[in-house]
């Protein structure tokens, strides 16, 4: 079935206005803070080493976040999100009014006053940035949605970048830079007033002031959720943790290592954002518009090749008297590889990130989420600022250089996710599904929708191939559990998903009769917790390609818990090569187009081993 684009968000109303506020917010940000950087450096007359008020502006805007985190989300849930948007972003002219004064007055005071009210201001947005999410979009909305907030806020934070250079160049700098930044914080608060309601989830929690208490409540109400979610929580901050010590080190690189002037440096981190970009667009189409965390270690996969790709090729740029521009660095082929590694990063990046943001907003609960996200922004927070520590230890007293820092950072990124993905096998899991269904197979849907989004139900499918079972898994967005014959269960490799998967293996009375006893007792108590049970009724692969007869056992389980039934067709499967015909080749049938055809429910009385078995043909049709 064809879907609108992701695209189709930007003409709606619950979702530009918030994405017009949100991008603004951070091309702001940016814009204030490189300012302010730059004209320390170059502008204003200060005594002593004017790296350090560089760094002090660093401190300045990361430090909010360790302290109003944990407020902000408490207010995330108190308060109605759309009206505490625009509380903010009224806040943030009167901020910006505050450093524009500053910046025509040359008064350091007042910038730095200004850059931490602006860190204060991001702290508070991004819990609700986040969580209003899942209130404005439908669940297959989701990554599509956090895909295009990516985008939009890497492409503001390099536009802001780009843009506070051009308006420091000017020799009306002050003047130009104080209309910038109040201009779009007003444009910010009239896109803000657009936003559509979003009520208030728990509008009776009371308020703790006390943030150094509420912060360490905040971080243990993050870490204490679900594995998937907890660790998500984790490989979030790593992300944040590689991309600081990278976009650090990226002005240094430029001109330490491809010779370049000052606008290298912009180039190169035009093809980082622009790549993180590319990657959080892509997410929405290679997860099928579900949230597919299986995209996760194919992220991490790409950040550790492309790093080992930067390092490796770093050092072939050779020097000259005269620092490259960007236009002569395009022509160097020598320079190539690195370009490709750096956008190649940028891209499995939006990979990584995408997903894990989008499973920790579906995955937490409506009235812990906005203090879920908070806790996020504490770790994101005090990862960068290890990164900062790292960095400075590798660099100044391990003496590395540069490269030989990403060759680190792209190997401890193995060691960090190989410990992410071993407590939640689910990652892998789900990887190597996505995998299956994007190589071997195209597999398209029809009528899923069929199947409820709540409670129980019983699947009924035509068993053709050894990888049915993962490919109904990589197309239906709730978690099923299969019911599948026990040496299949138990194969090598297959066996890691199926465990994984919760499926319950199961054997002819007759062949074992525990397994068999206990696969029905594990049934009844699946169904008993409302989840979605999948049998194949056959009892084994078909060996000719068409529907054998349907055993008993279905009557048996609705005997023992009577559930909705909804009958399952695989199309296109029988050939391929792990099915059983004979004639099939690895080759062949290479990439073989599958469909996965979901009929209507069906009561408990007319599921009939017979009549299901005829509803299953009839919706498979002649495609084997």
């Amino acid at each position: 079935m064809s879907h609108p684009s992701q695209f189709t968000l930007l003409g709606k109303r619950r979702f530009l206005p918030f994405f017009i506020t949100q991008s603004l917010g951070a091309f702001n940000d940016n814009l204030f803070k490189q300012s302010l950087i730059l004209a320390i450096l170059y502008k204003l007359s200060l005594e002593g080493d004017r790296s350090i008020w560089v760094n002090l502006c660093a401190l300045l805007f990361i430090l909010p976040f360790f302290l109003f985190s944990a407020l902000a989300g408490q207010f995330g849930e108190k308060f109605a999100k759309d009206a505490l948007i625009r509380a903010i972003k009224l806040a943030e002219i009167v901020i910006m009014a505050i450093g524009a004064v500053g910046f025509v007055s040359n008064h350091l005071v007042l910038m730095l006053l200004a850059l931490f009210a602006m860190g204060t201001h991001s702290a508070l947005f991004g819990p609700v940035k986040y969580s209003i999410l899942p209130q404005a979009l439908r669940e297959d909305e989701l990554v599509g949605g956090n895909g295009l907030v990516e985008m939009g806020t890497f492409l503001a934070i390099l536009a802001g970048t780009i843009g506070a250079g051009v308006m420091m160049s000017s020799s009306s700098y002050a003047a130009v830079v104080a209309g910038g930044i109040v201009g779009t914080a007003v444009l910010g608060y009239l896109a803000s007033r657009w936003i559509p309601r979003a009520a208030a989830v728990a509008p009776q929690m009371k308020l703790d002031w006390n943030i150094f208490k509420q912060s360490w409540a905040t971080l243990r109400l993050g870490l204490g959720q679900t594995p998937a979610v907890s660790r998500s929580i984790v490989g979030n901050s790593w992300f944040w943790f590689v991309g600081a010590i990278y976009l650090t080190q990226i002005p240094a690189y430029a001109k330490d290592w491809l010779h370049g002037d000052e606008t290298v440096v912009t180039l190169v981190l035009t093809l980082f954002s622009v790549g993180i970009a590319l990657g959080s667009l892509l997410c929405e189409r290679l997860s099928g518009r579900k949230v597919e965390i299986g995209l996760v270690p194919f992220g991490s996969f790409g950040l550790t090749l492309f790093g080992l790709l930067w390092w490796w090729h770093s050092g072939d740029v050779p020097s000259t008297d005269v620092a490259h521009d960007w236009l002569a660095l395009l022509g160097m082929h020598q320079a190539w590889w690195i370009m490709l590694s750096i956008v190649g990063l940028g891209v499995f990046g939006g990979f990584y990130i995408v997903p894990l943001y989008a499973l920790i907003q579906a995955r937490t609960a409506e009235g812990e989420r906005a203090r879920v996200i908070a806790a996020n922004n504490i770790l994101n927070a005090l990862f960068m600022v290890v990164s900062a520590l790292v960095t400075i230890v590798l660099l100044s007293v391990v003496e590395l250089t540069i490269p030989q820092l990403f060759l680190v950072v792209s190997l401890l990124n193995i060691a960090v996710n190989a410990y992410i993905f071993s407590i939640v096998p689910e990652f892998t899991m789900r990887f190597l599904i996505w995998l299956l269904s994007h190589s071997m197979y195209r597999v398209e849907h029809r009528d899923l929708q069929r199947i409820p989004d709540e409670g129980a139900a019983l699947l009924v499918c035509n068993h053709v191939s050894f990888v049915d079972a993962l490919l109904i898994a990589g197309a239906i967005r709730r978690p099923i559990r299969f019911v599948m014959y026990y040496k299949i269960y138990n194969l090598p490799v297959l066996n890691f998903v199926f465990r994984t998967a919760g499926a319950i293996p199961i054997a002819g009375r007759s062949e074992d009769e525990a397994i068999h006893e206990r696969a029905f007792a594990r049934i009844a108590e699946v169904l008993a917790a409302r989840e979605v049970v999948c049998i194949f009724p056959e009892g084994k692969l078909t060996a000719d390609g068409e529907i054998d007869e349907f055993k008993g056992g279905v009557k048996r389980i609705l005997r023992e818990t009577p559930v909705p039934v909804i009958p399952l067709a695989l199309q296109g499967l029988w050939g391929s090569f792990f099915s059983r015909d004979p004639a099939k080749g690895l080759f062949k049938r290479l990439w073989s187009r599958v469909t996965i055809v979901a009929g209507a429910a069906i009561s408990v009385e007319a599921a009939q081993p017979e009549a299901l078995r005829a509803q299953v043909g009839a919706l498979r049709g002649n495609r084997r």
